[in-house]
């Protein structure tokens, strides 16, 4: 597999919002794109959405070699691979047809080329079965959107090596983005579980109307959210005692309390229309008029001040 000073173009497959984040980011960086997509109007939307995301990275740092101009784009995905020395897959998250481009790319890209796909959930095993180079087959999975949030899952499936593994994790890095190793294979990964656990908290208790939507997100982003910006649940847990002593100190004082929490937890109903549009009426009210564009400029402020905080 290549070293991470080795990659100097990647490719990207599939430039929806995530993919076109992907480009953003690495032209940042100072790398050079090769985006594919088979859309007729992706190419526009892809440079739309770089050139909104331009001022933040600007923000956050260019890398003096950075040029929004050094991105190509084909809607031939052969020749998109052609002398790419990575790759970062963004297609629908769909088994079926991550099987498929998979096994196009696998034909398509140079053997010592990593293929990473940014699935949220779908793991990399039954993916890689139809490739001839499963080796260097993994999940890359970041979070939206991946030009602001560092966090990057790193999974292997059943025949990828771990010198992809370690390959691609370098590179990661080697870029600014915090790569985590999920060891085993699970739905969903790591970060998205978590996330899903607290998620069935917040649609059970709106359900059970002990809380409005409005209020859930705000004992959430004003409470622990606050926190879990600056380190983990765990770590924060070890400080909880202050002097007295650390997690395991923690842990007797509060772990039975803990524990009868989880024993309440709310077991809510699957995401029924009427489940959906309670929801939907609540973020209209919290929105309070303010478009997605004023929402989405909102969070990326904060996250703009956040990441300058962490970055010190």
């Amino acid at each position: 597999m290549k070293d991470s000073h080795e990659i100097k173009c990647v490719g990207i497959v599939g430039t929806g919002v995530i993919g076109a984040s992907w480009a953003a980011e690495l032209l940042a960086k100072g790398l050079d794109v090769s985006a594919y997509d088979p859309a007729p109007d992706a190419e526009d939307k892809l440079r739309k959405y770089i050139d909104g995301a331009w001022p933040a990275l600007t923000q956050l740092g260019l890398d003096p070699t950075a040029s929004v101009e050094r991105m190509r784009f084909s809607a031939d995905l052969a020749e998109a691979l052609d002398g790419v020395d990575f790759v970062q897959e963004n297609g629908p998250e769909r088994q079926d047809i991550k099987i498929e481009t998979y096994s196009k790319m696998d034909k398509l890209a140079a053997e010592d080329v990593i293929l990473a796909s940014s699935s949220s959930g779908l793991t990399i095993s039954p993916i890689q079965e139809g490739c001839r180079h499963a080796e260097r087959c993994l999940i890359g999975h970041p979070f939206n959107p991946p030009h602001l949030i560092p966090l990057v899952e790193v999974v292997g499936g059943n025949k990828t090596s771990p010198v992809a593994i370690q390959s691609a994790m370098e590179f990661y890095s080697s870029i600014g983005k915090r790569p985590i190793h999920v060891r085993k294979e699970l739905p969903g990964h790591v970060a998205n579980r978590l996330q899903a656990a607290l998620w069935r908290e917040i649609v059970y208790l709106v359900d059970e109307d002990v809380v409005s939507v409005a209020d859930a997100d705000a004992a959430v982003s004003w409470g622990p959210g606050l926190r879990w910006g600056a380190m983990g649940p765990i770590m924060l847990t070890n400080l909880g005692a202050g002097a007295a002593g650390g997690l395991r100190t923690m842990l007797d004082h509060l772990g039975g309390p803990i524990e009868s929490w989880w024993k309440s937890l709310g077991d809510p109903k699957v995401h029924t229309d009427e489940m959906k549009d309670k929801l939907a009426d609540g973020v209209k009210e919290a929105a309070a008029g303010k478009s997605l564009e004023e929402l989405e400029g909102e969070r990326d402020r904060v996250l703009l001040g956040l990441l300058a905080l962490r970055n010190q």
